[in-house]
């Protein structure tokens, strides 16, 4: 007789059988459940108990503008979907004339211009109500005009001072003193990164390459002053002639 097969397989885990990126985003999740849970057996030891998110951020362990940096949306009392937010009728008729560029199947190709005019219409941020609206405008879900949003860092996601100091904050800035630069604006308006000052004016920020290595380090500065009439980038550095001292 044959003796019987008593080979055995393993079968894959869960995990293993997701895609790529999903994989990548469940670490990313459990790297932040585990940060979470640190921070908690902290607050344990702490004397001082925390009773609500406000008193969280009163007390320095969390700031509610550090989701701004992450790809998710938490809910507040200015910036949740249950806001009203339409575009002004001024704006409506630039929606119009944006959507006029492109076929009607195809009316997401206007996502980033109309998140770039509803920025300019909110004082320099874009809420989620106002995702929602165009997502309702050019007829998609609004997980599609989310995704637009968090992928590109020019689209404030939380509230900015009307001049939002964006300081470089890849390597060859870095070396040449960036991070010294960001550390003294902060203490002199007296705010944590992409936190707003009292009077509203100012916030500080992080960008990515400006491309302007030469002149290393560089700060844009975020001209949301004009309100729907644009705003502007102005960008500063270290002279050419003083860039290698």
């Amino acid at each position: 007789r044959t003796p019987a097969d008593t080979t055995t397989t393993t079968a894959p885990s869960p995990a293993a059988m997701l895609p790529p990126a999903a994989r990548l985003a469940a670490r990313r999740l459990l790297g932040l459940a585990s940060a979470s849970a640190s921070q908690s057996a902290a607050r344990r030891l702490s004397p001082s108990p925390i009773s609500s998110p406000a008193a969280a951020a009163a007390t320095g362990y969390f700031s509610r503008a550090f989701s701004s940096a992450l790809n998710y949306h938490i809910d507040s009392p200015d910036n949740n979907p249950n806001m009203p937010w339409e575009f002004t009728k001024d704006n409506m008729e630039k929606v119009n004339e944006i959507l006029s560029h492109y076929p009607s199947n195809y009316k997401q190709s206007g996502i980033i211009p109309m998140l770039d005019l509803a920025q300019q219409q909110h004082g320099g941020w874009v809420p989620v109500a106002a995702m929602d609206a165009i997502a309702k405008i050019v007829g998609v879900a609004p997980i599609r005009v989310y995704e637009v949003a968090t992928f590109y860092s020019m689209f404030n996601r939380t509230k900015v001072g009307k001049y939002h100091l964006l300081v470089c904050g890849t390597t060859p800035c870095m070396i040449r003193g960036s991070r010294d630069i960001e550390d003294a604006l902060l203490k002199h308006l007296g705010v944590k990164r992409n936190e707003v000052t009292s009077d509203g004016l100012f916030s500080v920020g992080e960008m990515e390459c400006m491309g302007c290595c030469v002149n290393a380090p560089m700060i844009a500065v975020a001209d949301y002053t004009k309100g729907s009439d644009g705003y502007t980038y102005n960008y500063y550095g270290r002279p050419h002639s003083q860039a290698s001292r």
